[in-house]
């Protein structure tokens, strides 16, 4: 029996929804390994925190009382701490900007594989992890030597942990060496057209290479406002000039996982898609029936955009 330790992770006193998703992760490998699923909360409001990632599968909370916001020394020494307690066989962070910070410091100082990135996990007597190649367009299924594994999940590649649970919560006394802190956050600015975190919507309108020229977007934003969703887009759109980097959805963009993606013009290509197949409802309008859009949407609409919109707006007002 060995057991599985997951990384829990906020942001400006709110839970993240990859903080979810690392446990369904990690109940499943718990699953393969035989073992328990440990949870460390560390830093923020962790009591809050202990309570909301308590969901069904989790067998225990660590919480680590330390600071408010993200610190990568702080963590590092925090979950090698943790992982020396918990002795776990598999430790599962989120491969966001700070799991991909500490994760790999962590692997350096314990000496262990690290393996990132991945979109799928399993155990048999060795981690099995798969991970996607050439833009999205292949997987690979890689058996990772070693005893101990240190593995990044990528974002809404599982689903987020439901349920209540009834695990056991206990503050962890981490012995946190100050001298060894070399940073303090002192607050967040937005950059690069940081108006909206795109990943935080319930409802979004994303258009592609459809909407042909810059001033077709008055359209698109017509329809935006009349459904109150928040605009998004493929790299074409972002790469023109057209719309700012943080609109972008796809791998070298943001991972979105919206109640409702409405994706307007967009042909679905894998780097795209990577990006947003996670939503709970995806509409496609397209005038190609065969765009690999369609495979992947819930429903479709094939026809011309520039007749399709309009009547959406109309509809919706």
């Amino acid at each position: 029996m060995t057991d599985v330790l997951a990384v829990t992770e906020h942001r400006r006193g709110d839970l993240r929804d990859e903080s979810f998703e690392v446990i369904t992760a990690g109940r499943e490998l718990a699953d393969d390994t035989g073992g328990d699923l440990h949870l460390a909360v560390i830093s923020g409001d962790v009591e809050e925190f202990a309570e909301s990632v308590n969901r069904e599968g989790v067998d225990h909370v660590h919480t680590v009382d330390h600071g408010e916001e993200f610190n990568h020394d702080v963590y590092a020494q925090a979950v090698e701490g943790l992982y020396d307690e918990v002795d776990p066989t598999v430790l599962v962070t989120p491969n966001s900007v700070n799991g991909l910070d500490y994760a790999p410091a962590v692997a350096n100082a314990l000496d262990l594989p690290l393996v990132t990135d991945a979109v799928d996990l399993a155990y048999d007597d060795t981690l099995v992890v798969t991970r996607e190649m050439y833009g999205s367009k292949v997987e690979t299924t890689v058996e990772v030597e070693g005893d101990s594994f240190v593995v990044t999940t990528r974002g809404a590649e599982w689903p987020q942990a439901e349920g209540v649970g009834d695990a056991e919560i206990s503050a962890f006394d981490a012995d946190i060496d100050e001298s060894a802190v070399g940073s303090t956050v002192t607050g967040f600015e937005e950059v690069g057209g940081g108006d909206v975190d795109i990943s935080e919507a319930d409802f979004l309108v994303s258009i592609g290479r459809g909407i042909e020229e810059e001033d077709n977007l008055p359209l698109i934003e017509d329809l935006v406002e009349a459904t109150d969703a928040t605009l998004s887009s493929s790299r074409p759109i972002v790469d023109n000039g057209w719309l700012p980097k943080n609109r972008q959805v796809g791998q070298s963009g943001k991972v979105v996982t919206p109640d409702v993606y409405l994706a307007i013009g967009i042909s679905g290509a894998v780097q795209h898609v990577a990006g947003m197949k996670g939503s709970d409802t995806i509409i496609a309008v397209n005038t190609d029936p065969n765009a690999p859009i369609f495979d992947i949407a819930d429903y479709g609409i094939v026809g011309d955009l520039f007749e399709v919109v309009p009547e959406l707006i109309e509809e919706f007002e």
